[in-house]
Order: structure tokens, then sequence, then C-alpha cells
């Protein structure tokens, strides 16, 4: 029997040479990553075990990202702490503020990860990693400490489901509103503890910035990894980024999934999450009209260049309603260093919305964004429960970049083709 993307990568890590789902295995990590808030956690376990000095010095990779700069004396204390960690124990690899961005982002854009790697972070949205052809997952700080300490950790094989998805995305639609389509059909435990392998044309269409924003949302649907095969593209974004060897991986024709769920990509519109879960998924024309008080452009998984560009593009010329504020972020440091270059942040300041430098602050609430009772949000992010942005009774709204930008304009929920 064959085996699929994720089972080839747990079989090659844990130097077997077939594994079947539900296996336990003990395998070698190649990279480990933390950030500001989970780094502290983590920090504290690998004392408390015993570990004198971290594995690998060069396959450890610590961020500061979700409350930067901090605004309280915790997060700037913690803060400290992960730089003196990072000193005592030669940390290659630590980011600080104004280093660099979200740690999701960071990881790809400077060439840590690349097909075939088995990735672990101290952060739900590890996932993003499978954007490049790598099993990449999130772990607690406990398993984060164990694997820093020691370069291996014990994993359950995840059952694999594949999710097939054919046809030409058609402008506006992006892969944000494919996600979305397809965490409400499989709901929001529909891929609880599998591998999401995604198949099709419209993933092979995509950009890398497109495949991370659908494998940051794998997590959504309770997977722990979620991997879109390597390809030329794959190949072109890591040319610019690492000089390390790799081989696509790819699952075997005769794999086995415990689940197929099929998409055709020309048919789909836009749509929105719509509180209080992510599989609360609707049309946008369905909810048009809902009148919003923020507009929140940035995170991990929508934060790219071609995000922002997107967004631009429907608000060059024009105003954001004067009843909403509309906070941009963008992914990392040299994602708002092109946007500079290329002029995109002036036609943010001259539509009146306010650019910040990359963070995760806003989208789970931290800081520059924070969301007041009775308060309505469209935001690019990836979670919308009760209080994740802010205020309990407060409301998210998770969209497309040119659903946010239209909507930020109108000053309510719009449909973002009728800016095209």
């Amino acid at each position: 029997m064959g085996m699929t993307l994720a089972e080839k990568i747990m079989a090659k890590s844990s130097g077997k040479d077939s594994v079947s789902p539900r296996e336990i295995v003990k395998a070698s990590v190649d990279l480990v990553v933390a950030n500001d808030i989970t780094a502290p956690l983590t920090f504290k376990s690998f004392e408390e075990m015993g570990f004198k000095e971290v594995w690998n010095a060069d396959k450890t990779v610590i961020v500061l990202d979700h409350n930067i700069p901090p605004s309280d004396v915790g997060s700037a204390s913690q803060m400290r702490l992960i730089r003196e960690f990072c000193r005592t124990h030669g940390v290659k690899h630590f980011f600080d503020i104004g280093r660099a961005g979200i740690a999701h982002q960071v990881v790809q854009e400077f060439g840590f990860i690349v097909p075939g790697m088995l990735v672990i972070g101290a952060d739900s949205h590890t996932c993003t990693g499978g954007s490049l052809g790598a099993l990449a997952m999130g772990v607690g700080s406990t398993e984060s400490a164990v694997a820093m300490g020691s370069g291996r950790l014990w994993f359950k094989v995840p059952e694999s489901m594949k999710v097939n998805a054919e046809g030409s995305l058609i402008p506006p639609v992006s892969p944000k509103d494919l996600i979305l389509e397809i965490i409400g059909k499989a709901g929001s435990d529909g891929a609880t503890s599998k591998s999401i392998e995604y198949v099709g044309r419209c993933f092979r269409e995509m950009s890398i910035g497109g495949r991370m924003t659908v494998a940051n949302m794998s997590v959504e649907m309770g997977a722990k990894a979620g991997v879109v095969e390597a390809d030329a593209t794959t190949a072109e974004y890591l040319e610019a980024r690492t000089k390390k060897s790799w081989s696509p991986v790819g699952a075997d024709k005769d794999a086995v999934y415990s689940d197929v769920l099929e998409f055709d990509g020309s048919t789909l519109t836009p749509k929105i999450a719509a509180p209080p879960s992510v599989d609360n998924v609707k049309d946008a024309t369905e909810i048009e009209g809902v009148e919003i008080d923020q507009v929140f452009l940035g995170s991990c998984t929508n934060g790219r260049l071609e995000d922002l560009k997107e967004a631009a593009r429907i608000l060059k010329g024009k105003t954001v309603h004067p009843r909403v504020r509309m906070v941009v972020m963008p992914a990392s440091q040299r994602i708002y260093a092109e946007a500079l270059r290329e002029g995109i942040i002036e036609i943010f300041l001259e539509s009146q919305a306010i650019v910040c430098g990359p963070s995760c602050g806003p989208c789970l609430g931290m800081s520059q964004g924070v969301l007041a009772e009775g308060e309505v949000c469209v935001s690019t992010s990836n979670r919308n429960f009760m209080s994740r942005m802010g205020h309990r009774d407060s409301k998210v709204y998770l969209a497309s970049p040119a659903t946010a930008a239209a909507s930020a304009l109108n000053g309510a929920i719009t449909d973002p083709r009728a800016f095209y």
C-alpha cells in the first residue's frame, strides 16, 4: 500500500521504510520555531527537564511577533527573558522587534523551510509551512522544549485527508475565499488531527502566498497540517531564498485517504466566515449591508505583498468610510519595504487607513486594533470566535483582502465584485 505525503515525511524523519496512520513514531525534527508568547513557557520546561544546551542552534528560530512593541511591562519582561536565553544558548536565528516580522512569514521568507522537512512550532499556525511541501505542525510548549533540547519528538502519524479543487479562481475570488469554502463544508472539526493534502488546478495555479493562506487555515478544521506538494512555483520561490538542497515529496498513487473533498474553483464566489465560528461560512451577498466599525488587513493569513496590492487596487483614489477605521499590517519588514517602494503604503495613507509595523497584535486582541463592546470588524485573519479580537460582545467577520477593502469603503460588508 502506498503512502500519503505526510506519511512519507514521517517515515523519513523516523528512519522507517513506511509508517501507517495512528502509528506512534519517534522522529527527528528539522526545525523548531517559537514566538514571544510561547517561548518563555518552552524555556521554562527546557530548564526543568534538565537540558543544558539547545540541540541545534542553527535549526532553532525564535521570533518576537505577537505583542510588539510590547504594550505592557509583563510582555517587555518576557521579551527580555527571551533575549537572554538566546544569548546564553547561542541561538543563531533570533529575530527581535523590527528585524523580521510574523514568524510564519519569516521562516519561509528567510528560507528556513524547504519541501520534505518536518517542522514544529509552539503555535497552532505553524501549519503555514505546508505551503512549501513540508510537514509543519503546531505543538505545545513542553513538546517544543523536548525538541529544542533533543532534536526528536514522539508523534502519532496523522491520518490524511485530500482536498481536490479543480477549475481556476476568477478574481476577485481568492485563495482566502477557497479555504473559507473548504472549512465551511468540512466543519471546524472535520479534519481533527489529520494532515490535509491540497491538490488540483486551483492549488497548482496559486502563488506561494496563496498557498500559505490555505495551509495557514488548515488548523481551523482541526488539522495538524495542511500541505501543497512542491512544484515549479515552489522551486522559483526558494531559489531566491535558500541554498538548501531539497527534493519534492509526493503521495503515492495508491495512497489511502480518510476523506476526499471536491471543489470547483471556477464557480466560487466571495465568501465570509460570520461570527462566532470559522465554519459559519456564507456568500458575501447574503450578509451585505452589515455595518462595521473596523477593518483589519494583515496577519500571517493575509499580510503578504499580493494581499496589500489587491486591497490597494480597490482603495486607490478613494477614502475609507468615515465611520470605519482601517488597520493595515504587512506580515514582514521586507513586505513593508517593498510596499513602500511600490507606492502601496501611500495609497493606504491617502485612503485614511493607519499602517502599523508587522505584528500579530489585532488578530488575537493583544494590541493595535482591539475591539470594544458591540463593535464589528471585517478581518483578513484566521479566527473569529468570541473575544478573539477584544470584547466578548464584539464580532469578527473573516474575509479576503478584496472584501475587506470594499467593506472599508462602504462602511458595511460588501461583495468586492462591485469594484471589478
